[in-house]
């Protein structure tokens, strides 16, 4: 995996093969963030990364200049390795280990995007109740937005508040605000 952009545009990082985790693409990524360049100021706002598994997307939002980040996931090697990978970035990365429903249900802090990239084996009812958990627990700031990345077979264009999806090769990113 590699940072895009930012103060450490090209470093390449390489996890623990052991690690659990699906790692967004190159391609993806420098999709989404080429939306998220005419959206967002990476200096004024607060990140949260669930389902983080390498911190691939935390990584790009600490090279952009996000100073506020949260990156949640439920495996201690995952959480370790972000934690590792931030001390040496000096990306002051808030990690969390625990279940993602946990975490979004106690409602812990206001950010301005949450970025989901749960396993792709979710049922539409699991996306669902985690984005819908997400807005009504104020995770998400007034003006906020939320990003999922799924499979291309899930269509998530039904649940509330959804504005927009890209597909990207076979992963999608469906915008929630």
């Amino acid at each position: 995996m590699r940072i895009i952009s930012g103060i450490y545009k090209g470093k390449r990082l390489t996890a623990p093969k052991s690690l659990p985790v699906r790692p967004t693409t190159d391609f993806a990524k420098e999709a989404l963030f080429n939306i998220l360049n005419h959206r967002v100021d990476f200096n004024q706002i607060a990140f949260l990364d669930l389902f983080a598994g390498t911190g691939n997307i935390s990584y790009e939002f600490g090279s952009r200049g996000c100073t506020d980040i949260t990156s949640v996931d439920t495996d201690f090697g995952c959480v370790k390795f972000i934690q590792k990978v931030s001390d040496e970035l000096s990306f002051n990365i808030k990690t969390v280990k625990t279940d993602v429903f946990k975490y979004v249900k106690a409602g812990s802090g206001n950010f301005d995007v949450v970025f989901a990239d749960p396993p792709y084996d979710f049922t539409i009812e699991q996306l669902d109740t985690l984005i819908t958990t997400i807005f009504k627990n104020g995770l998400i700031e007034e003006d906020g937005m939320v990003i999922f990345e799924h499979t291309k077979h899930n269509d998530l264009s039904q649940i509330f508040h959804f504005a927009e999806a890209r597909k990207y090769g076979g992963s999608v990113f469906s915008f929630f605000e």
